[in-house]
């Protein structure tokens, strides 16, 4: 955890990143707790400022993101309800929460995809939601991919994932446009080793 609550990510995960929000909210309320999320976000800024600078500032938005929560309960939970206990339900509440943050960002027609479950660096397992959404521009229609995963460590919770690109604008216009790398496999594999390094 570091000093303002949010998550620990190792520095030498975060090139190319650029935190671009530090926050704590009520995310959500249980019947016997409220719930705070401490979460920081990440942007690409290289890929952002790219776009941007192709596009002589027409296109200045998020291309892919990246961020880490830690879940606090107010009160604490009580010694006889553990986090499996609520495990469902916050994962279905950060679910919600995750969908409205990804079209607060631009991305439309967000659906769930596939489910699986993976191994983060601290041992725990983590439920992995992926996710379906579009980048709606002037030009074309950009598919995208996110990820939503959902853990419990040390009895705290721990959210993380993001969205990326999931289509080459090459591909997506027929035309090469120097200067602007989007490999979605490469996207993906990045997004995922994050999400396990988070503390």
């Amino acid at each position: 955890m570091s000093g303002d609550g949010t998550p620990r990510v190792p520095a030498d995960h975060l090139d190319g990143w650029a935190v671009t929000d530090r926050s704590s909210e009520t995310v959500f309320e249980l019947p016997v707790a409220r719930v705070v999320g401490h979460t920081a976000v990440y942007d690409d800024e290289d890929l952002r400022s790219t776009v941007n600078g192709l596009t002589a500032g027409a296109v200045d938005r998020m291309w892919r993101f990246f961020f880490a929560t830690r879940l606090e309960f107010t009160p604490a939970l009580p010694p006889t309800i553990g986090p499996a206990a609520v495990f469902t339900t916050v994962r279905t509440q950060a679910d919600a929460v995750f969908r409205d943050r990804l079209r607060e960002r631009g991305f439309g027609d967000v659906s769930k995809a596939g489910h699986e479950r993976i191994r983060v660096e601290t041992g725990d397992r983590a439920s992995l939601q992926a996710y379906e959404a579009a980048i709606e521009t002037s030009v074309v229609d950009v598919p995208v991919e996110g990820y939503l995963a959902v853990w419990s460590t040390g009895g705290e919770f721990r959210l993380a994932g993001g969205a990326y690109p999931a289509a080459s604008l090459d591909d997506l216009l027929g035309i090469s446009i120097p200067g602007i790398d989007i490999d979605p496999a490469s996207f993906r594999e990045e997004l995922l080793n994050l999400v396990r390094v988070v503390r």
